[in-house]
């Protein structure tokens, strides 16, 4: 291990005012970001700029990311962007058997620094990669099929603000307890009884990333940085089509590691073979003692049971509900449920599947709508905000695998199409896999149709189910809750008692809710520092981004008593 280069009171001169940044955003739940959403912000004519960035990721392609690791026993690669273009990187294959023995020699070190410095560490890290951002946010885009500007921002600062909320919520809990205590209980005429103590937080283990094709950062950093700022060091599983951004966060966290004077092997890759599937081996593997997870219930549902020994982090999947009972911005709710259909193809894990309208209508501030009419005019203004190629493309991105296009076909027989999906064709991408959403109208009544909309179809697809009336979908959004999960639920009403009923269903299963969404803001996008991503409370996901709970059980507080 070399000599520090970054010094403790540098870090901290440099870093710690961001901390502090970010502990009062979570104290308050206000708005606030270190990271630019807009891609100007990085600079023009500058290394960090729009053009150095593409220039940058450019010259990843076709080579061999080395990252120096013990216990590389071969290079692997394979990945193929959405739109069409062979990445052509190679990244080291490991044996772990030699890799983590390795990675858990830099532990002492690591929890011996105590929770700020980790924490400042971690901020580096971030802060590094944001310079980088225009760089990382092109490896998002070609491994997840996001569009550029989403890839850029959801990829990028958003992701980026996930980390830094993780290492703000593990710094919180890490000195709740103080490192020191003095401690004496009188005994009447006797001396005193009097003890010396000391708390200090001790990592589980190696935590274990196994990240997802859609998200690779925004869904792995959270776990990432939970794990590292509690002193823990962190083996990163990409998911084999997305394994460049979150190697490219290996090698950043591995270069500010060793800079800092700790082991770069707090931090490690570990790649597959083509079918490889190392997940499984990994996760029971006994060196593993944390595993965040990020992908299909079924795999998730199998961590939960099998790796016994370690503490399971999960976002499994969810039928997300929308309930329209009224609305007094007719236009603007339209507008509002077609973007969050529309961004992405659909392809998040917080996007509406399920719109549970009454078949008798709604009310609105143009008058009543009949069931009918509310899907027809949701179609249209799908249609309207996806008329223009360009900015279909700009929204929809490229499915993502021929798993959500299989999905999104077979959909169409499932009922009474509303709107059918449509094919678009990207010029800058030609080989780019590109639909809109598909809307399908069934029946809550009928049997045949629950399974269709009590089971989660992930991408570009959404079922409008007619109900009896409200009350009815009330009930159905708590079953569907209850059963399946949901990482969103959304509901327009101007009816007082319609939204007393979905609100106390939400509290009482668990389920983020938002209200008459009209403007800007969407069902399925959630801000760092104030939303919570996820409750951890229904079979959607087992943790929420970010909470205490979500660091407190990395850590253990282990006490040493002496006598004064």
């Amino acid at each position: 291990m070399a000599a520090a280069e970054l010094t403790a009171h540098e870090l901290i001169a440099k870093h710690r005012p961001t901390l502090d940044q970010a502990l009062e955003a979570i104290r308050t739940r206000a708005y606030w970001s270190p990271h630019p959403e807009h891609p100007k912000a990085y600079g023009e004519g500058g290394s960090l700029d729009a053009a150095a960035g593409k220039a940058a990721f450019d010259a990843l392609l076709g080579t061999r990311l080395d990252l120096g690791q013990p216990g590389t026993d071969g290079f692997v690669g394979g990945e193929v962007s959405p739109y069409g273009i062979e990445l052509g990187v190679e990244y080291p294959h490991a044996d772990v058997d030699v890799l983590l023995p390795a990675m858990k020699a830099g532990q002492k070190a690591w929890r011996d620094a105590g929770a700020e410095i980790r924490a400042m560490v971690c901020v580096e890290i971030l802060k590094r990669i944001s310079d980088r951002t225009h760089e990382f946010a092109h490896a998002v885009m070609h491994t997840s099929g996001q569009a550029f500007m989403m890839a850029f921002q959801a990829g990028g600062p958003h992701a980026q603000d996930r980390g830094l909320e993780a290492v703000a919520y593990a710094y919180v809990e890490q000195v709740r307890t103080p490192d020191t205590a003095e401690w004496s209980k009188p005994q009447g005429k006797r001396d005193p009884l009097a003890l010396t103590k000391e708390f200090t937080p001790v990592p589980r283990g190696i935590g274990l990333v196994i990240g997802c094709n859609t998200f690779p950062t925004w869904n792995g950093y959270p776990g990432l940085f939970a794990s590292l700022a509690t002193g823990n060091a962190v083996l990163v599983k990409p998911h084999p089509r997305a394994v460049l951004p979150l190697a490219l966060t290996v090698q950043v966290a591995r270069e500010v590691l060793g800079q800092a004077g700790f082991d770069p092997n707090l931090v490690a890759l570990a790649a597959e073979r083509p079918g490889e599937g190392i997940a499984k081996t990994l996760a029971t593997h006994p060196e593993i003692r944390i595993i965040d997870y990020t992908g299909s219930t079924a795999f998730g549902d199998w961590l939960e049971a099998n790796a016994r020994q370690a503490q399971v982090y999960t976002e499994k999947a969810g039928v997300n509900t929308v309930l329209v009972d009224s609305t007094s911005n007719y236009k603007g709710m339209l507008s509002n449920l077609a973007f969050s259909l529309s961004l992405y193809s659909g392809q998040m894990c917080t996007t509406p599947q399920n719109f549970l309208i009454p078949r008798d209508g709604i009310r609105t501030d143009e008058g009543p709508r009949t069931y009918d009419e509310v899907v027809a005019d949701l179609a249209r203004s799908v249609d309207g905000l996806l008329g223009d190629d360009a900015r279909a493309n700009a929204l929809l991105g490229a499915i993502v695998n021929p798993d959500v296009k299989a999905r999104l076909e077979a959909a169409a027989g499932l009922g009474e199409v509303a709107l059918a999906s449509r094919e678009i064709s990207n010029p800058e991408f030609p080989d780019a896999v590109v639909r809109t959403p598909v809307v399908v109208k069934l029946d809550g009544a009928k049997p045949d149709d629950e399974a269709a909309y009590m089971s989660e179809c992930f991408g570009p697809v959404s079922f409008a189910v007619a109900v009896d009336s409200s009350a009815d979908a009330v009930e159905l959004l708590r079953r569907t809750i209850r059963e399946k999960g949901a990482m969103t639920v959304g509901a327009y009403t101007t009816d007082d008692e319609v939204e007393r009923s979905v609100q106390e269903v939400c509290l009482e299963e668990a389920a983020q809710l938002s209200l008459n969404l009209t403007g800007g803001v969407y069902v399925n996008q959630t801000a760092a520092f104030s939303d919570f991503h996820g409750s951890g409370g229904n079979p959607a996901a087992n943790a929420a981004l970010c909470d205490g709970a979500f660091v407190a059980n990395r850590f253990r507080v282990v006490e040493v008593r002496r006598e004064a």
